[in-house]
């Protein structure tokens, strides 16, 4: 295992849960992740890449929401967690994301190859 997976792997774990609104697709636009973590997301054609563009959207988004869940990448697991990344519908989790682990996983975003998801 990599160090930026062995990272992501901490990072993700630090990250608190939170229950969306069902329906509620707000935050899911277009969005950069790691190469490592873009490399567990299903392919998309650059058709539906294209289309997910065009609508402000992210090509793993479905009728019935992400069809990522589970492996979806760190910088949208972190919205809503934290003040700078409010929700949009006011949803908060139990607890916001440690300060200090926001900023790590902003320096991880800042340091590592980001590709459009």
């Amino acid at each position: 295992m990599t160090k930026n997976h062995r990272e992501i792997q901490f990072l993700r774990a630090n990250i608190p849960s939170l229950e969306c609104i069902p329906g509620c697709h707000d935050c899911c636009g277009p969005v950069t992740t790691s190469s490592e973590e873009m490399a567990n997301l299903s392919v998309k054609s650059e058709d539906e890449h294209a289309a997910a563009l065009n609508d402000l959207s992210c090509p793993h988004l479905g009728d019935k929401g992400c069809q990522v869940y589970n492996e979806r990448p760190l910088i949208c697991r972190l919205f809503g967690t934290t003040p700078q990344l409010a929700c949009p519908q006011g949803i908060l989790p139990e607890q916001i994301v440690d300060p200090q682990i926001e900023q790590r996983i902003h320096r991880f975003i800042a340091h590592t190859r980001q590709v459009l998801v």
